[in-house]
């Protein structure tokens, strides 16, 4: 009920706003479970998504978002489980990727959507990243359900970094044909398999964005963005002191 009111008001704000078109809903299944693996562009892009699909999506999302104190932290964790968003405990010896893989079990034996970003985390440059195998391709090896790729058109121009109001523009989801892995069930623990498996979902999802692929994790490319902004700021400073006050 929570979740059917959320996305009436969301969902329908989103579409009455800002008018997202999306190619290949045929290829959502009415029934039954599927993962939606889709291009991480935005914040945005969690609901978006879920605004126009008659099911409901779960994704998942930190449980600090959940967990927060006061009045502002319970109408967050209102908001994130109203709108399918289910909390990921990140403790433990392997963190976040067990929690995500037996969540994304669970949602699927349910009969359900379970949405998953393969990078991991946002692009940092609107590029499409390396897959992360430990994820996406461990629940659908163990769930047996179809992997769905989905690409997320121009939802990072809407608000970028340090811009309060969103533009108002119309986004794009693409929704490509299900891929089927089920003859790897059970191969869960071989990291060829694994990589494999990633890869091809990967590609399905370069086709539909018409992103330019980059082969490596977005979290280390959001590194090496970092460290070259400090090494500027650096240069920059250094250059600044040698010009000394009085030239």
């Amino acid at each position: 009920m929570i979740y059917g009111a959320m996305k009436f008001a969301i969902g329908g704000s989103l579409k009455v706003a800002f008018r997202p078109w999306v190619e290949g809903l045929e290829n959502i299944p009415a029934d039954g479970p599927a993962i939606l693996a889709s291009n991480h562009l935005s914040f945005s892009d969690s609901f978006f998504l879920p605004a126009v699909l008659d099911r409901k999506v779960t994704f998942i999302a930190k449980a600090e978002y959940f967990t927060s104190p006061g009045v502002k932290g319970k109408l967050t964790a209102a908001f994130f489980k109203g709108v399918g968003q289910l909390p990921v405990d990140r403790s433990g010896s392997r963190g976040a990727g067990e929690a995500a893989v037996k969540s994304g079990v669970d949602v699927l034996a349910r009969g359900e959507l379970f949405g998953i970003y393969p990078e991991g985390t946002r692009s940092p440059d609107g590029r499409l990243y390396r897959g992360k195998p430990g994820g996406l391709a461990r629940v659908a090896l163990a769930s047996g359900a179809p992997v769905i790729p989905v690409a997320m058109i121009d939802t990072e121009k809407i608000q970028p970094p340090g811009q309060v109001m969103p533009k108002l523009m119309r986004p794009g989801i693409r929704i490509g044909q299900p891929l089927d892995f089920s003859r790897y069930h059970g191969m869960e623990g071989d990291r060829f398999i694994l990589r494999s498996v990633t890869d091809e979902v990967m590609y399905e999802i370069m086709k539909l964005s018409g992103q330019e692929y980059v082969d490596i994790y977005a979290t280390a490319a959001k590194r090496q963005i970092a460290e070259r902004d400090k090494a500027e700021k650096a240069t920059k400073a250094a250059a600044e002191e040698a010009e000394g006050p009085g030239n």
